[in-house]
């Protein structure tokens, strides 16, 4: 799933960190791939990864299935393109809930789904 940011790429982090601040929600990390890229020698364009959770929430889907711990915590992307478009990236819940077969969690997806088109509609354009 890809939503366009309306802002540069260090606004639409802050935006993005803010917005998960609000909601109450467990921010983990961030990871500066672009940083890594080149401190090994190689040019990427700007790219963050967030990592982010509601354990009591995320839990639900690792307790269906011990797999989906490799999905959860949940990883948003935000990366600038060629064009210097900001873009957010996170892998689609229901994708998710297909990969590791869990159909006992539909409520769960539901909410996580929403959640995170909440946080990216916080740095879409009016």
């Amino acid at each position: 799933m890809r939503v366009r940011s309306a802002y540069p790429i260090g606004e639409t982090i802050e935006r993005l960190k803010k917005d998960i601040a609000d909601k109450g929600i467990r921010f983990f990390s961030e990871i500066d791939q672009s940083k890594l890229a080149a401190e090994a020698g190689i040019k990427l364009q700007p790219s963050v990864l967030l990592i982010f959770g509601n354990p009591p929430l995320g839990t639900q889907f690792i307790t269906a299935n011990a797999n989906a711990g490799l999905d959860w915590p949940v990883r948003l992307l935000v990366f600038e393109n060629e064009k210097g478009e900001v873009w957010t990236a996170y892998t689609d819940f229901d994708w998710i809930a297909r990969r590791h077969g869990i159909k006992n969690r539909k409520d769960q997806f539901k909410m996580a789904s929403a959640v995170i088109a909440s946080i990216t509609s916080s740095v879409k354009g009016k």
